[in-house]
């Protein structure tokens, strides 16, 4: 199958359609939200009935309430039947992400008042949480060990996991290993929009969350986006995307790898973006990726998402190509240059940075520590990616003395006239005219 790819060449000013439509992907798929809108308002009105149906619908199988959860008899007998290999491969994963999550968490911390009191900030976990991991083409068992884990980290006591089951109603053991591993306390063998409501709204069998977070398709994105308010959300998390500066020193066989391993993910919406001053190099990068996409087993795939959202732009420098990535806010952003951490001094919009010759994307998808939940479709320009305190809620500690509400009762009396509060002026000042 033939993969054709557009090469732009770029220059500043210059006026590029498709890459002005390239660079400006929408976050959500307008046709998917409107159908997440309606599934959702019928699964708040009639809960589980609902959610039977559309899974029924959407998955081919007729999975009563009864059913929706995977019963721990069921998550242990997985555990069981894996292989040791696996079995070692996930409990080392599970362990850089805990070692990472554990050094990035956020700590208690306070500070003087110019009076004697204190202020400060304390971190309290969230009661109940919901992971959405995707379990369709491709069951994520990294996403299970990357997004539950940090919920563990983090001390919520209540995990839920939702993931879609197959025709046979059954969950990919692998999939579940991993979620045991990582701590999940309830798993539920739904997916799709149907889980996000469930999880948002709570039914007779699947209690309400306060947070729902993971990555999806178009519509799970969609229907996340809808019931923000209902729940907390961690971030847009879509179809994935890649991003890749490369210049004269980077191997060709490389960055097609690397480009090729988020198209496979097997939405049909994916991203991926090569910048380049070198129309040479950009030649031998689609040549090597049609050469390897050749071999791969999800070749026909792959080739689709290539056609429909892959794009190489050839610019007359570094820092041109730099400004197009910025302006891009890629979920997933490698520099494969001679001098990377120069680069890296000058990214502004990307979820994560994969800095060298020597990282990969898939390092990041597996292995290093940082959760790969990352904002896409251009949200990582002001969203961040899934982190420990994603689980936790922050409050504001303030603890004046006498002395310090003595100081500062004029700011407060000024700032009540101003607004036309008196009342809040008057909660300060009434403490020195009736003191007890």
């Amino acid at each position: 199958m033939s993969l054709t790819i557009p090469i732009l060449k770029f220059t500043p000013h210059k006026d590029l359609p498709e890459l002005e439509a390239f660079l400006q992907r929408p976050a959500f798929d307008p046709t998917a939200e409107e159908v997440a809108r309606r599934v959702l308002a019928d699964i708040r009105k009639h809960g589980d009935k609902a959610v039977q149906k559309y899974t029924k619908e959407f998955n081919g199988i007729n999975l009563p309430p009864a059913k929706f959860a995977v019963p721990r008899e069921e998550r242990l007998a997985a555990s069981a039947s894996m292989d040791l290999l696996f079995k070692r491969t996930a409990s080392e994963v599970f362990a850089r992400v805990v070692r990472f999550g554990k050094a990035s968490m956020r700590k208690d911390w306070s500070m003087a008042t110019p009076k004697g009191g204190v202020l400060g900030e304390k971190f309290t976990p969230l009661a109940r949480v919901g992971a959405y991991i995707p379990g369709g083409a491709a069951p994520l068992a990294s996403t299970a060990l990357m997004s539950v884990a940090l919920a563990k980290i983090a001390g919520v006591p209540e995990i839920v996991a939702c993931t879609p089951c197959d025709k046979k109603g059954q969950v990919n053991p692998y999939l579940l290993h991993a979620l045991e591993v990582a701590g999940a306390t309830e798993v539920y063998r739904i997916g799709g929009i149907q889980a996000i409501g469930a999880m948002a709204y709570g039914t007779a069998h699947i209690g309400k969350v306060q947070k729902i977070v993971g990555p999806g398709g178009p519509y799970v994105t969609a229907a996340k986006k809808l019931v923000y308010g209902d729940v907390d959300l961690d971030m847009v998390a879509g179809p994935s995307e890649i991003a890749v500066l490369a210049d004269e020193t980077a191997v060709p066989a490389h960055i097609a790898a690397d480009l090729i391993s988020q198209l496979e993910h097997g939405t049909g919406h994916e991203k991926a973006l090569f910048v380049t001053p070198y129309m040479s190099l950009a030649n031998k990068v689609l040549a090597e990726m049609e050469r390897q996409i050749a071999s791969l087993s999800r070749c026909e795939s792959i080739t689709k998402a290539a056609a429909s959202g892959a794009l190489f732009v050839v610019t007359d420098n570094l820092d041109t190509g730099m400004e197009v990535i910025n302006r891009f806010a890629p979920e997933h952003f490698e520099i494969m240059t001679k001098e990377p951490r120069r680069w890296l001094q000058k990214v502004k919009n990307a979820g994560a940075v994969f800095v060298g010759a020597w990282t990969p994307e898939s390092a990041g998808d597996f292995v290093a520590g940082p959760s790969h939940v990352l904002p896409t479709g251009g949200t990582a320009a002001f969203f961040s990616g899934l982190t420990v305190d994603s689980f936790r809620k922050r409050s504001s500690v303030i603890a004046f003395t006498r002395a310090d509400l003595i100081e500062t009762l004029p700011l407060i009396e000024e700032m009540g006239r101003v607004e036309g509060l008196d009342g809040h002026a008057r909660a300060a000042r009434i403490r020195f005219e009736n003191p007890s």
